[in-house]
């Protein structure tokens, strides 16, 4: 499975899942209303506000919490967030995609900044390195629903692009335009995804010893748990024996 996806099951081993999913929640109610805002409050006909939903139910994010969210972009009173994607290097040269979602651009922009000096990275401009990903549709499934080749044969009748499986789940990656197109026919293949997203995919990665893979981690974990910051993508690449070192 991806390496992203390692470092999240080690966060949870941690211990650290009662924070985390406080702020998930509060970063998945503040997608739901931006996106019923964008468009139409019902998300059988908004596509973006249909994803979002789907993605805070595969969280277990309540429902009253999701109508709440709906409600909120009704208002007219809440808060104008804007979205921006900050890039950069981390520890070891490791490429980094900050997607923010703020009500104040200066503020967002100085923290991010603070925090990638901080920890040993260095902020770019826009596009330094996006060319290093690709935007793309991202299922997760775990381990349990199904052995790799039912899992494949799923994936290539909903069309997906690509499977990447191990012991420890299946990461399904799809065409970003076709996400929830394709997640509704795994749904009905493998039942309900642990989490359905898009993502940036590294299309190239870089190796970190275990003091490289412990800096990008701490980097890591301080933007994840700015509430600006919606998602943190970077092209690491971890060995096993490293990711099980910072599990312990």
């Amino acid at each position: 499975m991806a390496g992203h996806s390692k470092w999240a099951n080690i966060q949870h081993r941690k211990g650290r899942q009662d924070a985390v999913r406080s702020r998930l929640f509060s970063k998945l109610s503040k997608e739901i209303t931006v996106a019923a805002r964008m468009g139409d409050p019902d998300p059988d006909k908004n596509p973006r506000l249909r994803l979002a939903v789907k993605q805070a139910k595969s969280q277990s994010m309540p429902n009253d919490n999701i109508e709440r969210a709906i409600r909120k972009s009704q208002a007219g009173d809440g808060d104008e967030y804007e979205e921006i994607r900050y890039e950069g290097y981390g520890p070891g040269g490791v490429a980094v995609i900050v997607e923010a979602m703020t009500d104040n651009r200066n503020r967002t922009a100085s923290t991010v900044r603070s925090i990638f000096g901080k920890h040993g990275g260095n902020l770019g401009e826009t596009g330094s390195v996006g060319f290093m990903f690709d935007r793309k549709g991202e299922i997760l499934y775990p381990a349990e629903a199904g052995d790799g080749d039912v899992v494949l044969m799923a994936v290539i009748e909903a069309g997906a692009e690509d499977v990447e499986s191990s012991d420890q789940g299946h990461a399904i990656y799809c065409a970003d335009t076709e996400l929830n197109e394709v997640s509704g026919a795994l749904e009905g293949a493998l039942g309900e995804a642990e989490s359905t997203s898009l993502i940036w995919k590294p299309t190239t990665t870089v190796p970190l010893d275990l003091d490289g893979a412990r800096k990008l981690m701490r980097l890591i974990e301080v933007l994840e748990d700015d509430d600006d910051i919606q998602r943190v993508t970077a092209n690491f690449d971890i060995p096993d024996e490293v990711m099980d070192h910072l599990s312990t």
